[in-house]
């Protein structure tokens, strides 16, 4: 087959040619520079990041017949030209998936003695090692730790997880990381150069977000691309190549949940769902996009976290700037915890429908800052006057050695300044709730309970069960309800003052104030028991009862009351 697929064709061929692992084609630049190889060194990362590769171009730079060891083979001598085509005697690629048994490694144990037949060194890559069995990864564990001088292993692998730790311990490790879309791209650009293909960088944007990260995918796709179109390679033709969905589809969804449009919403999962498109890969999309949109809202400098091209990081922060950074929370959590529920539906277009319902209901919440803002425009509204009027003692500035002096009483002193002051209409709040004449007990507790708990609300809630119980000519007596907490909260020095100011002003002269505890807890299971005592003794008393007992001799056990 005379065809050789991109992937291939353009495989790099030396360290400056591999894209997006610097840090790892530097290392072994650096280490084959200063003569400090490792005999075993271990591969790991996504597929399709250039882990073989990189595998070859070291097997490569060790054995080169010209200048090797070098970090710069010169792909001309017979051994660089051998392992590029893959047929060097020196250095073996093995597959891990197929040459996973015990007795395949200890073949390679028997080799490993004999020297290379022309090369500096003998050479293992073992693709895909962490497919070896568990006896395989033992019986290599000596030899990969004592191997012979003229022997290097180069270990390639996507699950370093299921590698042994004996075998990890063993082995130098590079971890190969994802290739960005800028690089990805930039290397299509030049292939589709080389190839005489014309495709813009925005198609090749959308080719370079469906591979993933992987240079190989996207290489793959590029060919497939470039095989299928007829003419100009367009978006659309992308699109339907690949199946995978427009990013303007995207954005307009997302749009619509912002501006909550419902019906519109319905009609893009609609046309998408007509069109063939994954509704759960649909779905991983909408998450990704609501958490690039938020990490833009939050910050200013979005590149090196949303791996996007800058023409739709622009567009985001458009999309963004009159919504609040917690709406766009709220919507995330909602999306990322029903992903589950997504994935696992049997019906995921109308579950993605549930939760677009649900988003659509929840509020949006205010950030601190402006509540407190709120709040405090609520209390500049309140009148500067009444601020005064609650901030002052009621009975403040009376003098009652003066009052009893002129022969009035300081409540009448206090009624005719607050008359002088505020007129009639605006007396204050205890003034308008002192006792009447013919006022119960119950009504007058209710009167001076409510001065307490509007002047010191946390009083007024120990005195919430609270009565009067007697009230004499110049004393008061409060029974107190509870298991003694409450008693001992209000016994406290400061509230007990308190309250005798207020019973004061309330009752125009000093009162002596007594505290009682009444539990009521007790007394009512003290009544509970004299009730059911009383209902027991007359049911052992009825004529029936007693008849029957001296009928049949008997004796009555015990009395239930129902």
């Amino acid at each position: 087959m005379s065809y050789l697929v991109l992937a291939r064709k353009y495989r790099p061929q030396t360290f400056d040619d591999v894209t997006g692992q610097e840090h790892v084609t530097q290392t072994l630049t650096n280490s084959i520079l200063a003569g400090r190889v490792a005999h075993g060194v271990l591969f790991s990362g996504p597929r399709g990041t250039g882990k073989t590769t990189v595998a070859r171009i070291l097997a490569k730079a060790m054995n080169c017949l010209n200048n090797g060891p070098t970090a710069s083979p010169c792909n001309i001598c017979r051994s660089c030209t051998e392992i590029t085509l893959g047929n060097s005697v020196d250095v073996l690629e093995i597959d891990g998936a197929s040459n996973n048994g015990v007795e395949n490694v200890r073949d390679l144990r028997e080799n490993v003695k004999y020297k290379p037949a022309y090369s500096l060194y003998k050479i293992y890559i073992i693709d895909e090692v962490h497919m070896l069995s568990t006896p395989a990864f033992n019986a290599l564990l000596k030899t990969l730790e004592e191997p012979p001088p003229h022997v290097m292993f180069i270990f390639a692998t996507t699950e370093p997880h299921k590698i042994p730790v004996t075998i990890l311990s063993r082995c130098q490790r590079h971890d190969f990381k994802r290739i960005g879309l800028e690089s990805i791209v930039n290397h299509m650009g030049s292939v589709c150069e080389k190839e005489g293909v014309s495709i813009a960088s925005e198609s090749l944007f959308l080719i370079a977000r469906a591979a993933g990260g992987s240079m190989r995918d996207a290489l793959s796709l590029l060919d497939l691309v470039i095989s299928c179109s007829e003419g100009p390679v367009t978006d659309e033709s992308i699109l339907d190549l690949i199946g995978i969905v427009d990013r303007r589809s995207i954005f307009k969804i997302s749009e619509a949940i912002i501006n909550s449009d419902f019906p519109a919403l319905l009609d893009l999962l609609e046309e998408l769902y007509n069109n063939g498109h994954n509704i759960k890969e649909l779905y991983y999309h909408i998450v990704e996009h609501f958490r690039n949109l938020l990490v833009v809202k939050m910050t200013k400098k979005a590149d090196k976290l949303v791996n996007l091209p800058s023409h739709e990081t622009s567009m985001m922060r458009d999309q963004v700037k009159d919504i609040s950074a917690a709406t766009l929370n709220q919507i995330f959590d909602v999306l990322y915890r029903e992903e589950s529920s997504v994935r696992l539906s049997p019906n995921p277009k109308l579950c993605l429908e549930m939760v677009f319902l649900k988003i659509f209901q929840i509020k949006p919440v205010l950030p601190i800052d402006i509540l407190i803002e709120k709040i405090d425009n609520l209390r500049r509204m309140i009148p500067e006057k009444q601020n005064k009027d609650a901030s002052e003692a009621p009975m403040v500035g009376v003098d009652y050695k003066h009052a009893e002096a002129i022969g009035k009483t300081p409540q009448k002193i206090y009624e005719s300044e607050n008359k002088e002051r505020y007129g009639d209409e605006k007396k204050d709040s205890i003034i308008q709730n002192s006792p009447e004449k013919g006022d119960s007990y119950e009504k007058t507790w209710e009167r001076l309970h409510a001065i307490i708990s509007e002047k010191h609300p946390s009083l007024g809630a120990s005195m919430a069960k609270c009565s009067i119980s007697k009230i004499t000519e110049d004393g008061l007596e409060i029974e107190v309800s509870g298991n003694g907490f409450n008693l001992n909260m209000i016994r406290r020095s400061k509230n007990l003052d308190i309250l005798n100011r207020i019973c004061r002003e309330f009752f125009g002269k000093g009162m002596k104030i007594s505290l009682e505890e009444k539990n009521t807890f007790e007394a009512k299971s003290v009544q509970n028991k004299t009730e059911n005592d009383n209902l027991k003794s007359e049911a052992l008393n009825q004529p029936l009862v007693t008849d029957a007992v001296e009928i049949f001799k008997g004796k009555v056990l015990d009395v239930k009351i129902l």
